[in-house]
């Protein structure tokens, strides 16, 4: 028998009061590749009955460990077969009825958020797959909980330039349709390449086609526990300093898989992967910004910044993998604008610019996320913003998405406010010189040469 030691028990403790740990979601995913077929009222209906039935007992599972274990779990979420595989013959119209279903679902289950309205064009679209990104804007617009994600390349396939002058339409239509509310439409849309299948974090959260009929995915967050960390650690050099954050992200990734296995016990499915990714929120000590000028930086964005940047990134990731045999996910740093009080602060400060944050895409989880730019901006710009940012990630065999908001009426240096987890952020100025000729020349970029590993 194993004895626990009083110190490590006393640290947690310590981590969940005073340094922001939790778990930020328990994700289910559920294949409804059975719900399949042509008419969209029997699909829709299908599509709330299974979810219904599979997720009944998930908020209460996830308050039940809760109370068990003392561990907070902000977020219970769903996500889904992506929708496009299972609507193949319906119209737009039809894709529209089925995120409606998937969001009264959503509420009745209780869950935050609902990921799936998804679809994979990495080389090209199908009918069904054309049909649901046209759908995307008004689904989106008139549902609450849905999120939707395209991926638009691989390292496999390339880049699909029509697809990516298809998204640059898409965002600035949802833009306009929820411009009521600072366009936040566009934050519940993400574009991806090499997107992940097992993801439990929103926007992007699907049930991949290699998933069990169900499983059981955990997403764990502490930039508040590394930054203590780093804290601790003192004037150590850079060797020492990545030891301490792979032992600290190894701790929390053991909460977080302790987590995982008793939901998936209690609610009978498998379990899945465990994602630590250092998501961070609006809250006071719970930013990646701040640990990288705890760091050594003046201010993120300060030159310097990715070198800090890659080395968390890399030593989150090893404490992860040594900590659990089944990290997936995204596994890193995320670095959204508007969810963190420190890159907020970066950017009115000035010493974080667009051009930086792309530059920190090529070492971190994700890519260009909840980053406000003009409402005015021009669909080709936007457009030009996803292809770099999905080819660093086609570049570099890794997942890179972008998630950006042009806020319908705003101006670079005004504000956006979406509460919550979503937070705020000042609107971004961007270079608008335009991209139009090379965006509108279409066709895929080809796979890059270090693709052809068979």
């Amino acid at each position: 028998m194993s004895i626990l030691n009083i110190q490590d028990i006393l640290e947690t403790v310590n981590m969940l009061r005073e340094e922001n740990l939790d778990i930020r979601t328990i994700t289910m995913g559920i294949s409804l590749f059975d719900c399949a077929g042509p008419d969209a009222g029997r699909v829709a209906d299908r599509v709330y009955d299974k979810l219904m039935r599979r997720a009944k007992d998930l908020v209460k599972t996830g308050e039940d460990i809760e109370r068990t274990y003392g561990i907070p779990i902000v977020n219970k979420r769903v996500s889904v077969t992506p929708i496009s595989m299972i609507g193949a013959s319906l119209s737009p119209e039809g894709y529209v009825t089925v995120a409606r279903a998937m969001d009264r679902a959503a509420k009745d289950l209780g869950v935050n958020f609902i990921g799936g309205f998804s679809a994979l064009v990495q080389k090209g679209f199908t009918a069904g797959a054309d049909a649901m990104v046209t759908a995307i804007p008004q689904a989106l617009s008139e549902t609450e909980r849905v999120c939707s994600s395209v991926n638009v390349a691989s390292t496999k396939a390339g880049v699909n330039m029509d697809a990516v002058r298809r998204m640059g339409a898409t965002i600035k239509r949802l833009a306009f349709l929820t411009k009521d509310e600072d366009s936040i439409g566009c934050a519940k849309f993400v574009v991806f390449a090499n997107v992940p299948e097992d993801n439990p974090f929103m926007a992007g959260a699907f049930h991949g086609v290699g998933e069990p009929e169900c499983v059981i995915n955990v997403g764990v967050s502490g930039p508040g526990v590394v930054a203590s960390a780093i804290d601790r650690a003192g004037d150590c050099d850079l060797s020492a300093l990545a030891d301490t954050i792979k032992k600290t992200a190894f701790k929390i990734t053991r909460m977080g898989q302790l987590v995982a296995y008793e939901a998936a016990r209690r609610l009978d499915v498998p379990f899945g992967i465990v994602d630590l990714s250092l998501a961070p929120t609006p809250a006071v000590g719970d930013s990646v910004a701040h640990i990288l000028e705890k760091m050594g930086l003046e201010q993120t964005g300060a030159h310097g910044t990715t070198a800090c940047l890659a080395l968390l990134n890399d030593a989150v990731k090893k404490g992860g993998v040594m900590a659990s045999g089944h990290v997936g996910g995204l596994s890193g740093a995320f670095i959204p604008v508007s969810e963190d009080a420190g890159m907020i602060d970066a950017v009115r400060a000035g010493s974080l610019t667009v051009e930086k944050l792309e530059a920190m895409t090529a070492v971190c989880s994700v890519g260009l996320d909840m980053i406000a730019v003009p409402g005015d901006t021009p669909e080709a710009v936007l457009c030009g913003m996803i292809a770099d940012e999905i080819s660093i990630g086609v570049a570099n065999t890794k997942t890179t998405a972008v998630r950006v908001i042009p806020a319908y009426g705003k101006r670079a240096g005004d504000q956006v406010r979406y509460g919550g987890l979503l937070g705020s952020a000042p609107v971004m100025p961007l270079n608008i010189r335009s991209p139009e000729k090379f965006i509108s020349r279409g066709g895929r970029i080809p796979a890059p040469i270090h693709s052809l590993k068979n």
